[in-house]
């Protein structure tokens, strides 16, 4: 991934992260995947208004860029899963504070108090 997908390289590290996080759902696929392992279907009920085919096709990408793992179970019938690759765990922990912003600016909601150690 470290050459990326677009033509003529990227031109900073937020470039390069758009370019992996890119598209509608990607980020909502991460946020379902952050606290288990699903499989298409129920990836796809989780997120109401994602088509099959976008669905697939934002999957695919996100194993290519490394930061969803596809599992095949060898079943009858045959089973799929889709989990968060550790490159996927800190994309997501990355993405933590962009929800905070959205949540205070956008949605108006209080920040949560800082937890003290």
């Amino acid at each position: 991934m470290a050459n990326g997908r677009r033509p003529g390289g990227y031109v900073c590290g937020v470039d390069a992260a758009m370019d992996v996080i890119g598209g509608k759902w990607k980020v909502l696929i991460l946020w379902e995947l952050s606290e288990r392992a699903h499989r298409f279907g129920e990836l796809r009920r989780g997120l109401p208004g994602v088509t099959e085919k976008v669905l697939a096709a934002h999957l695919r990408e996100m194993v290519a860029d490394g930061i969803v793992h596809r599992e095949e179970f060898d079943e009858v019938p045959p089973r799929v899963e889709y989990s968060l690759t550790p490159r996927g765990t800190a994309l997501n922990e990355a993405l933590g504070p962009l929800g905070l912003w959205g949540k205070v600016n956008v949605l108006e909601t209080e920040a949560p108090e800082p937890v003290q150690a």
